[in-house]
């Protein structure tokens, strides 16, 4: 079947998968659940902080670590559960409505759970609670690379 022009005439290369090819893809690149990036958020957000409380000795110190990776992994686990539930998936537009939605909802979980930290730790450690902020939010990349692949 020749290649066909789009509306400005231009002939394009592409292919439509047929249903083994695209199941062929899907098993070579199979998809890391949001539920493993959250585990490894919540544990990296622990050793941090059991890194600065050892480091520092201080208590203060450890709660600004614990809040930053709070930060991450509440909010985190929010929008996993928002983009992972039944509504996530009714179609295309819902879904992509679904995750801006909940990338808002992350976003001003953030900022809230930072300005709490501000009001209840005393002797606060901004750049300690930013550190493991940064921290625990890197364990996006480590999931990226550390892709799992399935056993055939």
């Amino acid at each position: 079947m020749p290649p066909e022009a789009d509306e400005d005439g231009e002939v394009s290369d592409f292919m439509p998968l047929t249903a083994e090819q695209a199941q062929v893809l899907r098993e070579q690149n199979p998809s890391t659940s949001p539920w493993w990036v959250v585990l490894g958020q919540v544990l990296v957000g622990v050793l941090v902080t059991l890194v600065a409380w050892g480091i520092s000795g201080k208590t203060s110190v450890a709660w600004s670590a614990a809040f930053g990776a709070l930060a991450v992994v509440i909010p985190a686990a929010l929008f996993a559960r928002g983009v992972t539930g039944q509504f996530a998936s009714a179609n295309a537009g819902a879904a992509v409505m679904g995750f801006f939605l909940w990338e808002f909802v992350k976003i001003v979980l953030t900022v809230s759970i930072l300005f709490v930290a501000h009001r209840l730790v005393m002797n606060l450690n901004w750049p300690v609670m930013l550190v493991s902020l940064v921290v625990t939010m890197k364990v996006y990349w480590l999931a990226l690379i550390r892709h799992p692949k399935r056993k055939h």
